[in-house]
């Protein structure tokens, strides 16, 4: 049974109100904000039974608004990124916002992780929904988009239906930022398992260039490990550590197990199943001085994201899987979180 507590809720800063939503089925519990479809908070127990948050969030609205880090949100039209933001269908062009190195990341300057959503309450969770316009960000078409977090056991499912009117880009990603160990400052003794046999390859602006091998990489974490060990590799120096999109080789039609996310300190353990076809893993590494709670900043490698989506950039380069989704299409992702604890 999941209990519900709607929370006061907050002033947008642009006008209006944020509504906010407590979740809690006894095991796990649950802070959900209509701003961006934020997860703020995310209560799970360690090996003792205590619960902690386990998410980073942020104080209130303005904090979040100010900051460019997606805090527990969903991002997306596109999730990731598109080169130059630029695309091309049946022969006409389109541009898309540019937001970051001459690219459009997570659907641009104003991506649905800003943007108030509609949200009501389920049996067990609750829907949030967005009408994107035609042309939000540069995007064709109106995108119609329904969101259900849903709690089961120590299980979170994370469930997005999305439809358009016309041929349009659309991956979707929620954007959480785990630290098992609770309010810990580093995510150095975070132990990352990643079930891919391959990792794309990007060009210095986070353009997949090409697709290897994880063997005899730093980028093989088919075996779990420490993460501290591994974020100042040469081989990630561009990047201040992971932020790579492993290949799933998932079809799609079913849930896959693919990443495992657990600490020693805590005993926590999260696995992530996904019917995504890639997982972007970041380290957090340009996090520091995003606004966190009580007037803190956070810093970097304070957390782990493992971001189920489609492969960026893919509706440039169709050897990386759909990108595109038709109109009439169904978008359909789902991802399910489980947590427990190692011994």
């Amino acid at each position: 049974m999941v209990r519900f507590t709607v929370l006061d809720p907050w002033q947008d800063p642009r006008g209006g109100e944020i509504e906010r939503v407590r979740l809690d089925n006894g095991i796990l519990a649950l802070e959900v904000l209509s701003l961006g479809g934020i997860i703020r908070s995310l209560w799970a127990p360690d090996r003792h039974g205590e619960r902690a948050n386990i998410v980073l969030g942020a104080e209130d609205a303005a904090a979040y608004l100010e900051q460019q880090a997606h805090l527990g949100a969903i991002a997306g039209r596109y999730a990731n990124r598109i080169a130059g933001g630029k695309l091309s269908h049946q022969g006409k062009n389109i541009q898309l916002d540019t937001n970051l190195a001459g690219n459009c990341l997570h659907g641009g300057f104003e991506g649905f992780n800003r943007r108030r959503w509609q949200l009501g309450m389920l049996s067990d969770g609750v829907r949030l929904t967005l009408v994107s316009p035609d042309g939000d960000g540069g995007f064709p078409g109106e995108c119609r988009v329904q969101l259900d977090y849903r709690l089961a056991g120590h299980n979170l499912y994370v469930e997005i239906l999305a439809v358009t009117d016309s041929a349009c880009p659309v991956s979707l990603t929620q954007h959480s930022y785990f630290n098992l160990e609770g309010s810990k400052a580093t995510n150095a003794e975070h132990r990352i398992q990643i079930l891919a046999d391959k990792v794309l390859t990007l060009d210095e602006t986070g353009i997949p260039n090409g697709i290897r091998d994880v063997m005899d990489t730093v980028f093989d974490l088919r075996q779990p490990q420490r993460l501290g060990d591994h974020l100042s590799h040469e081989a990630l120096t561009a990047t201040k550590g992971y932020d790579h999109p492993f290949w799933l080789d998932n079809d799609a039609a079913d849930l896959k197990k693919c990443a495992v996310l657990s600490s020693p300190v805590s005993g926590r353990r999260m696995t992530l199943y996904s019917n995504q076809p890639t997982v972007q893993l970041y380290c957090a590494n340009f996090l520091g001085g995003t606004p966190g709670r009580a007037g803190q900043s956070y810093r970097d490698y304070q957390a782990v994201c493992l971001e189920p989506q489609r492969a960026p950039d893919a509706p440039n380069q169709p050897d990386l899987g759909r990108g595109w989704l038709q109109a009439g299409e169904v978008y359909h992702h789902i991802s399910r979180y489980r947590f427990d604890c190692t011994d």
